[in-house]
């Protein structure tokens, strides 16, 4: 499981190289939205704290580029998100269901998915 914070930028870095498997600085950044894109050297900044968490590695280089790819999943990433905000409701995510229900961002789709979740888990046990 991925141990380090990943802010909101550095996940929005992530989801890039997801997407691209593989690329350099330049080609992260260029993929970025065009209108709220950021400097080179931000995203450049950005990627290099990734590879000191461990979340990125450099696999290739190419003339001056590096190349880099993710070295975390999406899901360890987004299971290290929600345990950390489950922590804030001091682990509990009935506060958090609720919010979800009440302004429609959980469907009874949603909630017939997690109860097969849970019942394939208790068969497990």
């Amino acid at each position: 499981m991925i141990k380090p914070k990943i802010t909101r930028f550095e996940l929005e870095l992530l989801q890039q190289l997801w997407k691209l498997g593989t690329a350099s600085v330049r080609e992260i950044q260029e993929s970025l939205p065009e209108a709220k894109r950021p400097a080179y050297t931000t995203v450049q900044t950005m990627i290099y704290r990734l590879e000191e968490k461990k979340a990125v590695r450099r696999v290739k280089k190419i003339g001056n580029a590096h190349l880099f790819t993710a070295t975390v999943t999406r899901k360890a990433v987004y299971r290290k998100l929600i345990d950390d905000l489950l922590d804030l409701f001091g682990g509990s995510a009935q506060p958090v269901m609720a919010h979800l229900a009440e302004y429609g961002k959980l469907s009874l789709e949603d909630v017939h998915a997690a109860e097969q979740i849970l019942a394939r888990k208790e068969k497990k046990s």
